[in-house]
């Protein structure tokens, strides 16, 4: 067996760039079982076995070394999703693919999420930061399925992209702050299909809503049915189409 002062100085051999990586993984760790106010730099220092000094070195605080954590974070979701998104067509596939993917990085580091919405993003000085341009990067993949899907003749002209983008995000951390709480769960295929519906429904040029008219003769044609079904009755022919 070598001897200790041996060991030590091979440690201390170890590239910057692996060092900064086993810091931001100890930390990672850490913050995601403690929490960020809990969280100790003794802590992340004994998991990533090094001493104090050494984060110090790479990073100011405890905040600093937060923010890079989520922007790691950030950066790995927008590299994982590329390559799978290239291959999606069609507005609603795409706005979708969008949806559910965001839902289930929710669903799968709600610890992250958390110290994303509660100790980074209200900070004074998060719009000026490389992670606010990484979460626009991010949400505005959206905001160009929108605007595509208007240059192509399928979604609606008058549309807003960056209203679409700001409803379907609020809508998301709206209902999954519940969940994000501690309060109970939530399907990301079942939600992301119910808030793509909702959403596409409202722009797509081929939903058009039926008029007042139309929903009053359809409200009546399915009461009739019902109760000539239930008088034994042979059903009637629906009508196809109002009288012009």
């Amino acid at each position: 067996m070598p001897p200790r002062n041996a060991l030590k100085r091979q440690v201390n051999r170890l590239p910057p760039e692996r060092r900064i990586s086993d810091i931001m993984a100890a930390a990672k760790e850490v913050f995601v079982e403690k929490g960020y106010n809990d969280a100790l730099i003794t802590d992340i220092a004994l998991r990533a076995g090094v001493v104090e000094g050494s984060i110090y070195r790479f990073f100011a605080n405890k905040r600093e070394l937060l923010v890079k954590v989520v922007e790691h974070w950030f950066e790995e979701m927008l590299r994982d999703d590329a390559e799978q998104f290239a291959a999606v067509c069609g507005s609603w596939n795409q706005i979708r693919f969008i949806v559910y993917t965001h839902l289930t990085s929710i669903h799968r580091d709600p610890a992250l999420s958390r110290l994303m919405f509660q100790e980074i993003r209200p900070a004074p000085d998060y719009r000026g930061s490389h992670l606010f341009e990484l979460n626009r990067a991010y949400t505005n993949r959206l905001v160009d399925v929108v605007k595509v899907g208007i240059a192509a003749g399928d979604l609606r002209p008058e549309t807003s992209p960056s209203l679409v983008r700001d409803l379907v995000f609020g809508c998301i951390e709206h209902r999954t702050w519940a969940f994000l709480r501690g309060e109970g769960d939530f399907d990301p295929a079942e939600l992301a299909d119910a808030i793509t519906n909702l959403v596409h429904h409202g722009l797509a040029l081929d939903d058009e809503p039926a008029s007042p008219i139309e929903s009053v003769v359809a409200r009546l044609e399915t009461a009739t049915a019902r109760l000539e079904a239930a008088a034994g009755i042979a059903p009637t022919k629906p009508s196809s189409a109002l009288p012009r």
